[in-house]
């Protein structure tokens, strides 16, 4: 397993694994159990995905010592503000289980996000948590909350994968400090990526899947990507991408099929955002 080293200098595993929309608890703890016996280490859950106590049981049960898991949760927008976001992260790392996070992310960019990140830092600053960051700001919510903070984010996971691949958003990280971590690295398999022309033309020289192709991409570009499923066969076929390497020929034809736009999840849309605030956490 490779590893990126944050701005703190603590080590996080490029290849992750997500458990986005697994709410049912024994379908989840066993999705996270072949997960780990696959070979992944970071796991990437959040306290709205209704779900941790599940992912807490399948650590516990896999007797892989902590220090060599990395594991995330995301505080939501109605556990924003300073108060809240500390009740919050005490209420996860009971669900999980755990005495302390590697990771701990602001969710979304909406609601009191800078209350939110001061009790971050206050947890940090404790040891609660080895890393702290946001998901989903957009450079120039990143830039402003970069000027005002007294620990920069070590990480944003914002969605990107060849459709939607981030670019200069990226670059920008890159220039804070801020390790980019893509969710929905393989676009939750929409607009046909898994039978794209162009992925499985590049696949066929390397005896590889489309998805692995685009995993592979993730990787070249200094990317950590939370890919998910829920059949051990493709989280296998998912964390074998370490045995090839993309040419820049292969690199600039992915590069093409950028839309320009979100095609999951666009948070410039009013419609888009009620609709988040109207999501709350599960008890």
């Amino acid at each position: 397993m490779d590893f990126k080293k944050l701005n703190n200098g603590i080590k996080m595993p490029v290849q992750g694994f997500g458990v986005f929309q697994i709410p049912d608890a024994a379908e989840c703890e066993r999705v996270v159990t072949d997960a780990l016996a696959v070979g992944y280490r970071l796991i990437d859950t959040a306290s709205v995905y209704g779900n941790e106590r599940a992912v807490g049981a399948a650590i516990r049960k896999s007797g892989i010592p902590r220090e060599e898991l990395f594991i995330t949760t995301k505080a939501w927008i109605s556990e924003m503000g300073y108060e809240r976001t500390l009740q919050a992260f005490e209420a996860s790392l009971a669900r999980l289980g755990l005495d302390y996070l590697d990771l701990y992310l602001i969710h979304m960019p909406f609601s009191d996000y800078y209350g939110a990140w001061r009790a971050m830092e206050e947890l940090y600053a404790q040891g609660c948590v080895r890393a702290i960051g946001v998901c989903n700001f957009e450079p120039d919510r990143l830039l402003d909350l970069c000027h005002n903070a007294n620990v920069i984010p070590a990480v944003n996971q914002i969605e990107a994968h060849p459709y939607t691949p981030q670019t200069e958003a990226i670059r920008i990280m890159q220039e804070l400090g801020v390790q980019a971590e893509a969710w929905g690295p393989l676009a939750e398999g929409r607009n046909g990526l898994f039978t794209n022309d162009i992925l499985t033309g590049i696949g066929r020289k390397y005896d590889k899947s489309a998805a692995q192709v685009v995993l592979r991409w993730h990787l070249q570009r200094g990317v950590i990507a939370i890919p998910k499923s829920v059949h051990r066969q493709r989280m296998e076929e998912n964390f074998n991408i370490e045995d090839f390497v993309l040419t820049s020929e292969d690199m600039a034809a992915i590069a093409s099929m950028n839309t320009g736009c979100s095609t999951i999840l666009d948070l410039h849309a009013p419609e888009e955002v009620r609709r988040l605030y109207g999501i709350e956490c599960p008890a």
